[in-house]
């Protein structure tokens, strides 16, 4: 399964569609979405423009890092680090040039964790719209089942779950999306639908390792 639906994320992180799509305006001002089968559709229809202007609540409960979260596991691109508990969690440095730079396994269990970094600073509503956007090219039933803002060690993050199919595999996929001056994160966590709620409590405390450094 890791290998199904982490090709998955790749595809979405890197932008690759399986079949080739162009973005075109038409004289009217319109923008449409060209398919290679000839076909068309608007882009507000693919991109959904009520997922653009939705109003995000933000959660009243503060997360913090769990105490047996004490294993620093530091990005060499941005001064964000990952605190595991690493007697639940393995990693390993992606790699090649492929845009994760940490990939994590939960030990004995088919769960698993990306962490993305840019240097760059990407607005909040761009980076959330272009996860999205991105994942619907390659999973046409991808949608957002939740989305909030959390405190999360003292930063502002967003948290967004997706939910779709690939291969016939139904996945879930929980994450924390956060920029600022010092770069840009996703701290991303997946597997499959029918295991999630297993995983909730293991997922979540994966992600409230996230710290930026002061």
């Amino acid at each position: 399964m890791k290998h199904i639906i982490s090709t998955f994320f790749l595809c979405v992180l890197l932008g690759n569609v399986a079949n080739a799509q162009l973005r075109a305006v038409t004289s009217n001002g319109d923008e449409v979405i060209l398919n290679s089968d000839g076909t068309w559709k608007y882009s507000s229809e693919v991109n959904g423009s009520a997922d653009e202007n939705t109003i995000i609540d933000t959660n009243k409960i503060v997360f913090n890092k769990s105490t047996t979260a004490n294993f620093p596991v530091k990005s060499s691109r941005v001064p964000y680090t990952v605190f595991i508990d690493p007697k639940k969690w393995s990693f390993e440095k992606s790699e090649g040039d492929g845009p994760s730079e940490f990939d994590f396994t939960l030990k004995n269990k088919d769960a698993y964790g990306m962490l993305i970094s840019e240097k760059i600073e990407i607005p909040m509503k761009t980076l959330k719209m272009a996860a999205l956007g991105n994942a619907r090219r390659v999973s046409q039933d991808v949608h957002v089942v939740k989305e909030e803002y959390r405190k999360v060690n003292g930063k502002l993050l967003l948290y967004m779950q997706m939910d779709g199919t690939i291969n016939e595999v139904k996945f879930s996929y929980l994450g924390y999306y956060y920029s600022s001056a010092n770069g840009t994160i996703q701290l991303l966590t997946y597997t499959a639908s029918n295991l999630k709620d297993e995983y909730a409590k293991d997922l979540e405390e994966f992600l409230n390792g996230f710290m930026e450094k002061e």
